[in-house]
């Protein structure tokens, strides 16, 4: 099993072109200039992803007021995702990472607890990508619930 690395504040954020939920490409490029909330899940449609979307679904208006556009990306096939945006009405990209390779060079991937067991998977995960392409902002292991509030918060968004 390998360790994931973790990404600081101020590194360059590592570029990816991946397969999106309608079948096109999209890659971090896409929003050069722009900020970017990236959010990494483990599984589309389970509850703990499903809790988290919706939440950013919620909260994507006062984010967009600022100038911040959300991102999914998990390692679901495209078909997976364009079924999991519109059971929920999600209103943000969501891409395809099946080989993990974006989800490893942010540190989204590898060891973690489960159930009290050491096991490799996807680590839920989220970061602010900044216009400069930066990362403004790096939060591993969080929970599904309360999440995106926290990073409203980190932000100084208003809800």
């Amino acid at each position: 099993m390998t360790e994931a690395i973790r990404l600081e504040p101020g590194t360059t954020a590592p570029e990816f072109s991946l397969t999106n939920d309608e079948g096109g490409t999209t890659s971090l490029q896409d929003f050069a200039g722009s900020r970017v909330v990236l959010f990494f899940y483990p599984r589309a449609n389970t509850p703990g992803c499903t809790k988290e979307a919706c939440d950013f679904r919620d909260s994507l208006a006062p984010l967009n007021d600022v100038g911040i556009q959300v991102v999914g990306i998990s390692p679901d096939k495209p078909e997976a995702l364009a079924k999991f945006r519109a059971d929920h009405g999600l209103n943000f990209p969501l891409l395809s990472d099946p080989n993990r390779e974006v989800l490893k060079a942010y540190g989204a991937f590898g060891e973690k607890k489960n159930y009290g067991k050491i096991v490799e998977g996807v680590i839920r995960s989220t970061f602010l990508v900044e216009a400069d392409g930066t990362i403004g902002l790096a939060l591993y292991n969080v929970r599904a619930t309360g999440h995106v509030a926290r990073v409203l918060r980190e932000l100084d968004v208003t809800p």
